[in-house]
């Protein structure tokens, strides 16, 4: 899984909101946010917003946060260049 920013996330609710039909308004009231609190963390304009408001908001709309443990970072050039003159050690053929 990827790392979740907070402007994906208001685009995930944004087209979630849309596809089950709801209006900012509706979802807004249900989740016991304000309009313009939605409407800012769906244009990504909110600079941080609780886990409660998140949370009561993904509620409404069926959704759910996850954690779970992030990939392995990538190996840098120096990993590789060992790996390889690791593998070519094991090559008898040489």
């Amino acid at each position: 899984m990827r790392m979740v920013t907070l402007a994906a996330l208001g685009l995930e609710i944004a087209g979630r909101r849309k596809a089950v039909r709801l209006s900012q308004i509706e979802l807004a009231r249900k989740a016991g946010v304000s309009r313009a609190t939605l409407d800012a963390l769906e244009n990504g304009r909110s600079g941080e917003l609780g886990f409660t408001k998140i949370s009561k908001i993904l509620a409404v709309l069926g959704l759910e946060l996850r954690v779970q443990d992030a990939k392995p970072k990538r190996p840098t050039l120096d990993e590789l260049l060992s790996e390889d003159r690791d593998d070519q050690g094991l090559d008898r053929r040489r």
